[in-house]
């Protein structure tokens, strides 16, 4: 069951190949359409228990201005636009209690909003860092204008169309026998540890990259790799590529720029972990696709 992962329920019916160039305005004018609000970094909550991401089109209307938005697509028919206002537009909704201003992270944390909601609020968070990340033109260096109702941005000095951008990683849980690698970095929780992860390079198959970044960070050579399962990562725009593999070796020699620590673990240890009673050591959040990983593999 993955349904407790962060960001991976999203039942919206995608718009973005069709092409529509009357999309976004079309929906922009349907009183019934919802908005999906980020100040910046920031997703604007109705607050709620749950609260949700699925504001009323009208709430624009408390803003001054607004940048990009993007036609995400419909949920039951009703048309979703995703909107990005500056950092200072989160000022307008602080404090008051109809609205929840907190980063996405939080939100799946705390459980702010239901999971359906919560992957809309993912998509919508990576495709609008996109826009604002990516102004300029890669290869001449003009500003672009977003089109094709927000999936893509054209140039209009030399034609070139630039499209949103997926950074793939993979996060693998390695094991040998009854025991599993783990690592942890400085920026951790306290006593956290989880499964080792790294970008996928160019050219590169999703096994040779477990492998090769298991053996950079820890110095564990891994044969065989199996994949188990994605999760979108908001952080800004990665998929997160679950996979076990086989360890061929044992000794840990970890990279001490990479990571504070590396060690394996039985499967009591994770077990405790997972339950948050192991007296030394702490497991990922549940929300991450690594704590999914670590669980499935303790009920063999």
């Amino acid at each position: 069951m993955t349904r407790s992962i962060g960001y991976i329920t999203n039942p919206l019916v995608r718009h973005s190949a069709e092409g529509d160039p009357e999309a976004l305005a079309n929906a922009a004018r349907n009183p019934e359409s919802a908005l999906i609000l980020l100040a910046g970094d920031l997703p604007i909550l109705k607050a709620g228990e749950p609260g949700t991401g699925l504001l009323p089109f009208s709430t624009l209307s408390r803003l001054p201005s607004h940048k990009e938005q993007v036609f995400l697509g419909t949920l039951q028919e009703r048309p979703v636009i995703a909107t990005l206002a500056a950092p200072e537009a989160a000022e307008l909704f602080q404090g008051d209690p109809a609205y929840t201003v907190t980063d996405l992270r939080s939100i799946a944390v705390r459980g702010l909003v239901p999971a359906e909601d919560l992957g809309i609020l993912a998509m919508a968070k990576s495709i609008l860092d996109w826009h604002n990340r990516h102004r300029f033109c890669a290869n001449c260096g003009a500003p672009t204008q977003a089109a094709q109702a927000g999936f893509r941005r054209d140039c209009s000095a030399c034609g070139a169309q630039h499209f949103p951008r997926t950074d793939p990683v993979v996060i693998m849980l390695i094991t040998r026998g009854d025991k599993c690698l783990m690592g942890r970095q400085q920026r951790f929780a306290e006593k956290m540890y989880s499964c080792l992860a790294g970008f996928l390079e160019p050219g590169e198959t999703v096994e040779d990259a477990v492998r090769r970044e298991t053996f950079e960070e820890a110095g564990i050579r891994v044969g065989k790799v199996r994949y188990s399962t994605s999760q979108p990562w908001p952080f800004p725009s990665n998929i997160m590529i679950g996979c076990v593999g086989e360890a061929i070796s044992e000794e840990i020699a970890f990279d001490r720029d990479e990571l504070e620590d590396a060690r394996w673990f039985t499967k009591d240890d994770v077990r405790r972990m997972l339950e948050g009673v192991h007296e030394h050591f702490a497991a990922p959040s549940p929300i991450a696709i690594a704590n999914h990983l670590l669980r499935e593999w303790v009920k063999d």
